[in-house]
């Protein structure tokens, strides 16, 4: 990880490796926390966020889930956050903001645990690599199953669910490959360890539903949009397992990895980026760059990075 200057805590601007917590923060031992990961582009509108509000507003929706009152506004944070980059000095960065019950209360009920928040930003390249994104990943469909709505909220991005994502990513990628594909509880195709997927057959797209226990992904909403601009009927549907296999197009995509096209499943091989998958990965980086102007409403500017005098601490 490339380290930045400061990192955004609980109200103030901290240096960045002064941004600490205590080792009996109840986040670190339940997991009781919530996440999102955003970008910013340097694009024609100079440093940009993409779909700043619509993640801000997921954060808070997945905290109102878990029963943690978020002690700041979405502005507040959208601020932050825009100022945080700007102190940075950065034009292209990834974004993570946290929440978390804090330290002050132990045990599986700890409502009176404070709710603590932090923001950083740093230099991140594609998730999966440029050299996914050119030619295309190899996935495995993982022995895990995607955590399931009758045990946790596949709909919120928390973080003690993500253990689900990390043994599907670990067993994959010890065997080989770039990316685990998860199936739900049923045996239809959910998402990837970390992003949504779209399969291409016939000149058709469809997408796991939202009750194949997905995260409903910021990415697959802009994709969708994407393609329903561009002509393009999209079937939010189950998908079976074996479709994957004869699927003319397979592509992923998530705020991480962007749009990464599939080339293998399994040992079955799909195909080189086909004509719908780099159309979307065309289209997708005109709007996050703001070369459509369709899509600038995705955007909110940042203002140009102007470091500041480094002080201990600077209230936001």
């Amino acid at each position: 990880m490339e380290k930045a200057e400061y990192i955004w805590q609980n109200g103030e601007f901290v240096p960045w490796d002064e941004a600490t917590v205590h080792v009996l923060s109840h986040g670190l031992h339940y997991g009781t926390g919530v996440f999102e990961g955003i970008r910013c582009y340097d694009g024609e509108l100079g440093p940009a966020i993409f779909r700043h509000d619509e993640h801000l507003l997921r954060l808070a929706d997945s905290a109102r889930m878990y029963f943690l009152d978020l002690p700041y506004e979405q502005e507040e944070l959208a601020e932050a956050t825009r100022e945080l980059i700007r102190r940075n000095g950065l034009r292209d960065c990834y974004i993570r903001p946290l929440a978390f019950r804090g330290y002050g209360e132990m045990g599986l009920y700890a409502r009176n645990a404070p709710i603590e928040m932090m923001i950083a930003v740093w230099s991140w390249g594609a998730y999966l690599g440029e050299e996914g994104k050119r030619h295309g990943i190899r996935a495995k469909v993982s022995s895990w199953r995607r955590i399931t709505s009758s045990s946790l909220i596949p709909h919120a991005k928390a973080s003690g669910q993500y253990l689900n994502s990390i043994l599907a990513k670990t067993e994959t990628a010890q065997a080989g490959y770039e990316e685990a594909i998860l199936l739900d509880e049923r045996g239809f195709v959910c998402e990837g360890s970390g992003e949504n997927i779209f399969v291409v057959s016939d000149g058709s797209v469809a997408t796991p539903p939202q009750t194949a226990s997905i995260l409903d992904g910021i990415t697959r909403k802009s994709v969708i949009t994407i393609l329903r601009d561009s002509g393009f009927e999209v079937a939010e549907r189950d998908i079976a397992r074996s479709e994957l296999y004869g699927a003319d197009e397979i592509f992923m995509c998530g705020t991480a990895a962007e749009v990464v096209p599939v080339r293998e499943v399994d040992e079955h091989p799909i195909s080189d980026p086909g004509p719908v998958t780099l159309l979307v990965q065309k289209r997708y980086e005109d709007a996050i760059y703001g070369r459509d102007p369709r899509y600038t409403a995705w955007l909110d500017p940042v203002g140009e990075p102007a470091r500041s005098a480094r002080p201990d601490t600077v209230e936001s």
